[in-house]
């Protein structure tokens, strides 16, 4: 799978949060423990990482699951 990545994603996610990889949020996308769509045509993504010491990571896509546009920790995900 071929992914892209946003503007917003290239300047502000990654200098707000310059620990995340831009292959961990492709591994989320491709292999999620749980997914759904959010509001405005995004879908939301979740997968441990195990670089991130086994916490899930929920990774956003714009609605054609592979431009990715967000992504962080989320301490909140119960699987």
């Amino acid at each position: 799978m071929q992914f892209l990545f946003t503007e917003y994603f290239e300047k502000e996610v990654l200098r707000k949060r310059p620990y995340l990889k831009r292959e961990w949020c492709m591994r989320v996308v491709e292999n999620p423990a749980h997914s759904e769509p959010q509001e405005g045509n995004r879908f939301r993504f979740w997968a441990p990482v195990a670089e991130l010491d086994g916490r899930y990571l929920r990774v956003v896509t714009l609605e054609d699951k592979v431009t990715i546009h967000n992504a962080f920790p989320d301490r909140g995900f119960k699987p």
